[in-house]
């Protein structure tokens, strides 16, 4: 027994070590360094309770100390790892209730690990995950830095944003303290390279706080929110406009044209495309023809590239013809939107892989 208890003490003055010299590297984990001390306490305590470990031999004692401190270590900074969707329960079980979701790039803090689950915290979600869909440590800080948004903070009075990133480059515009702006590079050690209003900009490191951000999950509550917010703002942009007297050839070039733009979209992409050109037909602002708003100088790549009439003149799909059908019938699902583009930077109505404007 005298052999054990001198095995264990060994074991824990190691592990205490390793924690002591781990800590010291971990700034996501720095907010947990608490809960691994009290885990450390609750292993000290088998140490000096001789009846904690009566049976068993030195190396299962070592061995499930050692794995008590491992688990705990990785509590901390988290990322999901799903393709979709991940449900947070209320206890770490399948039939526990579900409290809410963390979608695919979603991340968050795990404040405890039991069973396979672990208790995570993300923006206002607390609940228990399965660990299978988990990243910890290094894997969530890779996948964080891989997906997420970098952002800069500016906190001095003023800043001066340039051109090019040294102090006797021209200036492209100022910022205020509080200003945030989204980091497109890291320069060096001294400059960062900005999204200033669409253009790159340069700001000095010296001036700016820089974090990264990830998505957090949703609370039940916080969905059913969401959903009804986006039902109303859906309901805003869906309605009939009126119908439009279309050729039947017009109505067949319309759809050629969304077969180009959004054939590979679904067919509330391939409706917003349509309900784009029919918006600028009914447009003081552009002309008042399928056919001249099409063809209209530098609008439509696939008008110019000889692509649409390519389409036109062989199989275009049903879906859009239908597509064209309802837009030429009125119809629109991106209100009085007239234009659109792959989605990325631009703010507007996302819908499949375009952005609606």
């Amino acid at each position: 027994m005298l052999n054990v208890r001198k095995a264990v003490v060994a074991v824990m003055g190691a592990l205490l070590g390793i924690v002591i010299i781990t800590a010291t590297d971990m700034t996501v984990m720095a907010s947990n360094h608490t809960k691994v001390l009290e885990s450390l306490n609750s292993g000290l305590g088998i140490v000096l309770d001789p009846s904690a470990y009566e049976t068993g031999t030195t190396q299962d004692v070592a061995q499930t100390v050692k794995e008590a401190y491992e688990s705990q270590l990785e509590l901390g900074f988290i990322m999901v790892d799903v393709d979709d969707a991940l449900n947070v329960r209320a206890d770490a079980s399948v039939d526990a209730d579900r409290v809410g979701l963390m979608y695919k790039g979603c991340g968050g803090t795990a404040l405890e690990r039991r069973d396979g689950w672990t208790k995570i915290q993300s923006g206002d979600l607390v609940g228990w995950a399965n660990d299978k869909y988990i990243l910890y440590g290094e894997e969530a800080q890779a996948l964080a830095n891989d997906i997420g948004m970098e952002i800069a903070t500016v906190d001095a009075s003023a800043l001066r944003v340039r051109k090019e990133p040294n102090l006797t480059s021209g200036i492209l515009g100022t910022a205020d303290a509080g200003d945030i702006f989204e980091v497109i590079d890291k320069v060096d050690e001294e400059w960062y390279m900005v999204d200033y209003k669409g253009k790159d900009g340069y700001v000095s490191a010296q001036y700016v706080a820089v974090e990264l951000l990830v998505d957090e999950g949703e609370t039940n509550e916080e969905i059913k929110e969401r959903e009804a917010a986006e039902a109303a703002e859906k309901a805003k942009l869906t309605y009939n406009a009126g119908a439009f007297a279309a050729t039947a050839d017009e109505t067949r070039l319309l759809a050629a044209l969304i077969q180009c733009e959004a054939g590979g979209e679904d067919y509330e992409g391939q409706l917003a495309v349509g309900a784009v050109v029919m918006n600028r037909v009914r447009s003081s602002a552009f002309p008042n023809s399928i056919s001249e708003v099409v063809y209209a100088s530098g609008q439509f790549t696939p008008a110019l590239n000889g692509r649409l009439e390519e389409v036109y003149n062989g199989n275009v799909y049903e879906g859009c013809i239908k597509a064209a059908e309802e837009a030429v019938a009125g119809n629109t699902n991106v209100g009085d939107a007239k234009y659109f583009r792959r989605a990325g930077k631009r703010e507007g109505i996302e819908i499949g892989n375009h952005v609606f404007w």
